[in-house]
């Protein structure tokens, strides 16, 4: 029903009453939604991954700290996860289990830290690690000797490429091995 009235020029103009959206309207405002919250969950998910990375890196740098603080100028005994533990230098975003011997990580992973093969060195067990995290802690990682995927590939030079980590990170979850003296 449209109403005639004269506006402040004496222009004859009419008005309609609208009431609610058309179905159009509607469909387009959840399209639009749709595509802001697809958006944000993206950017979410890619945050959050980042982060991910982040944490695993900080560990296992704390840990290489932590026992090159422990053991400086020393052979690295066969029981050092415990000697951190009590040492309170594991990292607090690390799972310590009840008996004070196991470690784990975001993922799982029973993190160990044992004696490398001549005793002045030592490798730093880091399993579990989905392959995105992995290339990411791969590519930043710097002061090791060695990065191993149990057996499926290495690096031994740093700064690593993206190239050489998507050799070493090949599988859905890695059990990397970061050796240091």
């Amino acid at each position: 029903m449209k109403k005639a009235s004269m506006n402040k020029l004496g222009i004859v103009a009419f008005r309609s009453r609208q009431r609610g959206a058309s179905l159009l309207e509607g469909i387009a405002y959840l399209g639009i939604a749709a595509i802001v919250i697809l958006g944000a969950v993206s950017l979410l998910s890619s945050a959050f991954g980042n982060a991910r990375s982040n944490q695993a890196s900080e560990e296992v740098v704390s840990l290489r700290t932590a026992v090159k603080k422990l053991y400086s100028g020393q052979i690295y005994p066969a029981t050092i996860v415990s000697t951190l533990v009590a040492a309170h230098a594991i990292p607090g975003s690390l799972v310590v289990d009840s008996d004070k011997k196991t470690v784990t990580n975001s993922w799982g992973g029973a993190v160990t830290v044992t004696p490398g093969p001549n005793g002045g060195s030592f490798v730093i067990n880091y399993p579990s690690v989905p392959q995105d995290v992995c290339i990411n802690l791969v590519t930043g990682a710097n002061g090791w000797t060695k990065i191993d995927n149990d057996g499926k590939g290495e690096v031994t030079t740093f700064p690593v490429n993206a190239e050489a980590a998507l050799g070493v990170c090949t599988a859905p979850a890695n059990k990397l091995a970061f050796a240091a003296n």
